[in-house]
C-alpha cells in the first residue's frame, strides 16, 4: 500500500520505516527541512538500536523516502497517519492539539480518491471527531475514513514492538477502513495479526489508560520501596513475591527515582485534565502525578544524606541523564531534577551519559561533562547511578575508590548488591533496601 507519515519524529519515523520493512511504500514528510535533508544523507536524528540500518536498508530497495512536499505525497497515498507531537500545553497541562489540527486541514487539501487517515499521535478522547470535523470542514469532497491507531512503543526497543506487539488498537466509526487497516498491518503475521478492532473514542482511552496504568503500577512499587526503608524489608523481594501473581506480572515493578520520557508524564497529565473536563476525575492518576513529581526530588535528598546532609562545595558524579537506558531522551528525565537539587544544595555536578550528552546540555545547566563513567567520577565526593544503561553494570570499584575524593555510591536503579560494593571499601545507598540485605 501508499502509506503517508505526516511528522517525522520519534513516532513517525519508526513507524514509517518499519511500515516499509514490511513491502509497504512509505513517504515521510515533515515541515523541518533540515531534516528530512538529515534524514536524505541517512542521518538518523534519534537514538534507537537498530533504526538507522533499517532506514538505510528500505531507502536503498526504494520503499521509503523523505520529503517536505505534502501535497503529493497525500494525494498518492491510499493511508495518511497523522504521527506529529502532542505536548503538554503550558498553563493547563492539557495535551497541545494545534499540530494535529494543522496536519489535518494540510491533507484535507490534498486528499484525492477514498483515503484512510490514521491519528497515531497520543491524543484526548474527542480528537478524531475534531479531525473528522476539520477535513469536512476544509474540503466537502473529500472521501475519507478518521481512524485512530495509537502506538505502544517502548523508546529503546520501538523496532521490536512494532513488529512483534502484544496488539494493535484500530478505533473506527466507518467500516470501510477496516479493510485498509488489516491490509496495512497484515504483513505483521502469517495467519493474523493481533488486531483489536473499537469505536474510535474507545481506541483513544485505550491508550492514555494504557501508559496511566503502568505509571500507577512504578509509582505504587517506589511508594513500597520507602516503606520498606522505614520496615527493613527489602523492595525487590517484594517486587518478585507480588509480580509472580499472573494477576499482577513482573513488569515495571522496579523501584527507582521516578518515570520520565515522552508519554507518562504527558499522557497521565492529559489524561487527568480530560477527565476533569468531563467531570469524572480520575483521582489516582492525579495522586500518581504528584507522587512522581515529587519523587525525583526526594531521590536528590536521598543523595545528599548519603553525603552526611551538608554537601555545599562537594562534588558528585552522575552517571545516566537520559530517562531510562538505550535512549538519548532527555525529556522530563529523573536526572534533571537530582541534579537541580543537589546543585540547590551547594553541590557542583559533573554528568555522563552514553547517548544523551548532546540533549542534556540543552535542558540542564551549568554541570561539567565527562568523556566516560570514570573521568567523571574523578575526584568526586560521590557518585551516583541514575540511568542503568549495561556499562554503568560492571564498574571498577578499585579504580574508582582510587580515583574519588570519598568512596560513596548511590544506586538509585539497585544494579548492585550491597557485599559487592562494600568490600571494597564504599558506602553504599540503594533504594528499598536494607543497606546489609544481600540476598539478591
Amino acid at each position: 500500500m501508499r502509506i503517508t507519515m505526516i511528522g517525522s519524529g520519534y513516532v513517525g519515523l519508526v513507524s514509517g520505516v518499519c511500515f516499509a520493512d514490511f513491502g509497504h511504500e512509505v513517504i515521510c514528510v515533515d515541515k523541518d527541512t533540515s531534516k528530512i535533508e538529515a534524514l536524505k544523507r541517512g542521518e538518523i536524528p534519534i537514538f534507537e538500536p537498530g533504526l538507522e540500518q533499517l532506514v538505510a536498508d528500505n531507502v536503498r530497495a526504494g520503499r521509503l523516502s523523505f520529503t517536505t512536499d505534502v501535497e503529493t505525497s497525500v494525494a498518492a497515498s491510499d493511508v495518511v497517519f497523522i504521527a506529529v507531537g502532542t505536548p503538554s500545553r503550558r498553563g493547563d497541562g492539557h495535551a497541545d492539539l494545534s499540530y494535529v489540527y494543522a496536519a489535518a486541514r494540510e491533507i484535507a487539501e490534498h486528499v484525492k480518491d477514498f483515503t484512510v487517515i490514521v491519528t497515531k499521535s497520543t491524543v484526548p478522547v474527542g480528537t478524531g471527531d475534531e479531525v473528522e470535523r476539520i477535513v469536512r470542514e476544509t474540503n466537502p469532497q473529500a472521501d475519507v475514513a478518521v481512524v485512530s491507531n495509537p502506538e505502544f512503543l517502548r523508546e529503546g526497543a520501538a523496532i521490536e514492538d512494532f513488529k512483534r506487539p502484544d496488539r494493535i488498537v484500530i478505533g473506527l466509526n466507518d467500516e470501510r477502513a477496516r479493510g485498509v487497516m488489516t491490509e496495512v498491518y497484515r504483513p505483521l503475521y502469517l495467519n493474523q495479526a493481533p488486531l483489536l478492532f473499537t469505536s474510535r473514542r474507545t481506541s483513544e482511552l485505550i491508550k492514555y489508560a494504557a501508559n496511566a496504568f503502568l505509571a500507577m503500577k512504578i509509582t505504587f512499587i517506589n511508594e513500597m520501596a520507602d516503606l520498606c526503608e522505614k520496615v527493613g524489608a527489602n523492595v525487590q523481594e517484594v517486587s518478585r513475591g507480588i509480580g509472580l501473581d499472573g494477576r499482577i506480572g513482573s513488569k515495571f515493578l522496579h523501584a527507582g527515582p521516578g518515570y520520565g520520557g515522552s508519554c507518562f508524564p504527558k499522557d497521565t497529565l492529559a489524561l487527568a485534565k480530560t477527565a476533569q473536563d468531563y467531570d469524572s476525575p480520575v483521582r489516582l492518576i492525579e495522586t500518581t502525578v504528584s507522587i512522581n513529581d515529587n519523587r525525583k526530588r526526594a531521590m536528590g535528598r536521598k543523595v545528599v544524606t548519603a553525603m552526611g546532609g551538608d554537601i555545599r562545595g562537594k562534588s558528585v558524579a552522575v552517571l545516566g541523564l537520559t530517562f531510562k537506558p538505550n535512549t538519548d531522551d532527555m525529556r522530563d528525565s529523573p536526572a534533571i531534577s537530582i541534579i537541580q537539587t543537589l546543585q540547590d544544595a551547594g553541590a557542583t555536578v559533573t554528568g555522563y551519559d552514553p547517548e544523551g550528552m548532546e540533549n542534556a546540555r540543552q535542558v540542564i545547566d551549568n554541570i561539567a561533562y565527562a568523556e566516560d563513567a570514570y573521568s567523571a567520577a574523578r575526584g568526586a565526593d560521590a557518585l551516583v547511578i541514575v540511568t542503568e544503561w549495561n556499562q554503568f553494570r560492571a564498574l571498577d570499584f578499585v579504580r574508582l575508590k582510587s580515583i574519588m575524593k570519598a568512596p560513596v555510591l548511590v544506586d538509585l536503579r539497585n544494579i548492585y548488591r550491597h557485599d559487592e560494593v562494600a568490600k571494597h571499601g564504599f558506602a553504599y545507598t540503594s533504594v528499598g533496601r536494607p543497606s546489609s540485605d544481600d540476598t539478591l
